[in-house]
């Protein structure tokens, strides 16, 4: 056992005498240590219940022989950030709970490591300490929320910022606001759309790190409860035959990923937290290898941002074993792949069915015949942007707009919440990116603005910063270069005319070689925004969007 570098033999009679002082009993210390790593905490309404699935995996590894012992890891709220500069610590916040797992579980010899986290960053950050230790590990996340109810219509978080730019432009009352912001989050876990959260732990089942089920079953469902006790007991399995993440991670697993990811409509996210996780699996994805396997697969579901389904009618309707039972059917999964129940993914798949063709629609009657994420590629983005194409409306996805170009996010709120954005307009919004943020900042309260104010699907939004899953509309993030980093969106003006053809994967502005040159002989970039503390030193080291914003 690799715990037996920490208690076994006569050198290690101190460290035993640590665990007794912990409460471990000498027949505990002859059993495989199973590190429960979870991101328990009272701020995020994904994580306010992990103890409890804490417990039921703890019992779980005790049932199949095991030693379990929980540690922590931090996690951040993204929508109590959202809008403000604390959400400059979200996506650099992945780093810092890779280390810490890393850490803990390399420090202390774990055997085995059963993930809890739920929330946007902590799952790709829990996934990536995983790989970098390759010990036996598999994920069980927290389930996501369920909907609200708001006048006999659901609802969810993403459409409560789109509120108060309803408020602003006078479509809504102080007592509706208020109605709303009491309705829409009504039970724990992740936000109930297919939001990052839920994309990733959606995507965890995609790759094989993750038991069947741990995309969609609610947080507050029985099932969940016993997803996490059965998550317990199969890692004993996978300690016990030596099945490790770089095992299951593999490029060919990340490809079913990443067909799903177009399937289900995931969020922009994915894009930073794909590329992430096959760096540290010692891969590369090249961002037009996405769009090679989106002209290959439809777009099967529309939850929201991009509709009006939520997670709780995607798990009635069969969950992601359904997407990709269907997608395989087709020849668009590999199902010979390893996964942590110690079975293909054929096999896991097998007696999987579509209950709900509305919520799942069958290959020969998608949303549309291409994935729901695009990458374009262009004059201001030669290292490419994203966007979820499947949440833009037909006549955005082609067309042109002038540029209102704004150097923060707070500038461009402002504008947008004055009414000094009109139909036809793209808010060009810089120094938001992986170094001139620092840290990526979320657009969530600008594109929501513009939705709640009735505009869109007449304006389009570019950033090198990056959208939350719960963002709807022409929203193109992580334009790489960014502006910080030399970029030509960084040298746009009021007034250039952006062409943009999500069809075609491009986007430019009419700005000739020429222009931009004499423009970046003028530029004078901003001082940073941040001059001390961790985030300075991530500033220095982080990559671009288009490598996943990984540190180097």
């Amino acid at each position: 056992m690799r715990s037996d570098v920490v208690k076994a033999g006569p050198d290690r009679a101190p460290q035993r005498s640590l665990f007794y002082a912990a409460g471990f009993t000498e027949e505990e210390l002859k059993k495989p240590l199973i590190g429960v790593i979870c991101s328990y905490s009272e701020i995020i309404p994904g994580h306010t219940h992990l103890d409890k699935i804490a417990d039921a995996v703890k019992a779980g590894v005790y049932a199949a022989g095991g030693t379990p012992v929980m540690v922590p890891s931090i996690g951040v709220c993204d929508g109590i950030v959202m809008g403000h500069k604390g959400m400059r610590y979200s996506l650099a916040s992945r780093e810092l709970i890779a280390d810490s797992v890393e850490t803990m579980a390399a420090g202390h010899c774990f055997d085995g490591m059963v993930l809890i986290p739920n929330c946007d960053k902590i799952v790709p950050g829990m996934v990536m300490g995983a790989l970098r230790v390759n010990c036996p590990s598999i994920v069980i996340s927290g389930g996501p929320m369920l909907a609200g109810h708001i006048n006999g219509s659901k609802t969810s978080l993403s459409q409560m910022f789109e509120a108060v730019g309803a408020y602003k432009a006078g479509l809504i009352d102080d007592k509706e606001l208020q109605l709303r912001e009491e309705s829409c989050c009504p039970s724990c876990g992740s936000c109930s759309g297919m939001f990052t959260a839920n994309s990733m732990n959606c995507l965890c089942e995609a790759i094989g790190l993750a038991l069947p089920g741990n995309g969609s079953i609610p947080a507050v469902y029985s099932a969940r409860t016993m997803l996490a006790k059965h998550a317990g007991m199969k890692i004993m399995e996978l300690v016990e035959k030596d099945i490790k993440p770089r095992d299951i991670v593999t490029h060919e697993a990340l490809k079913n990923a990443i067909t799903v990811d177009m399937a289900l409509g995931c969020s922009t996210n994915s894009a930073l937290h794909l590329p992430a996780i096959a760096h540290e699996a010692g891969l590369k994805l090249d961002l037009h290898y996405f769009n090679e396997i989106s002209e290959k697969t439809p777009n099967l579901c529309h939850l929201a941002p991009a509709g009006n389904h939520y997670m709780e009618e995607l798990n009635a309707a069969g969950g992601v074993s359904a997407v990709m039972k269907q997608l395989a059917d087709k020849g668009l999964i590999n199902t010979e792949l390893m996964t942590v129940t110690g079975k293909t993914i054929g096999e896991n798949i097998k007696d999987a069915q579509n209950m709900d063709t509305e919520i799942i629609r069958p290959m020969d009657n998608p949303y549309s015949q291409t994935g729901g994420l695009a990458f374009l590629f262009g004059n201001i983005a030669k290292k490419g942007c994203v966007v979820k194409r499947s949440a833009v409306v037909p006549e955005m996805q082609v067309h042109s707009c002038r540029a209102r170009v704004f150097n923060s996010e707070e500038e461009a709120v402002e504008a947008i919440y004055g009414g000094k954005i009109v139909a036809g307009d793209i808010v060009v919004i810089l120094y938001e990116g992986p170094k001139g943020g620092p840290g990526m900042r979320e657009m969530l309260v600008p594109t929501s603005a513009l939705v709640g104010m009735g505009l869109g699907a007449s304006v389009a939004l570019i950033t090198d910063g990056r959208f939350s899953g719960a963002s709807q509309g022409a929203a193109i993030g992580h334009v790489s270069p960014e502006a910080a980093m030399g970029g030509e969106i960084g040298l746009l003006r009021d007034g250039d005319i952006i062409d943009i053809d999500m069809t075609k994967y491009e986007i430019n502005a009419r700005v000739s070689e020429e222009e931009f040159a004499k423009r970046r002989a003028e530029q004078v970039l901003p001082e940073p925004n941040v001059k001390s503390g961790w985030l300075n030193r991530y500033s220095r080291l982080v990559a671009g969007a288009d490598e996943g914003a990984v540190l180097k």
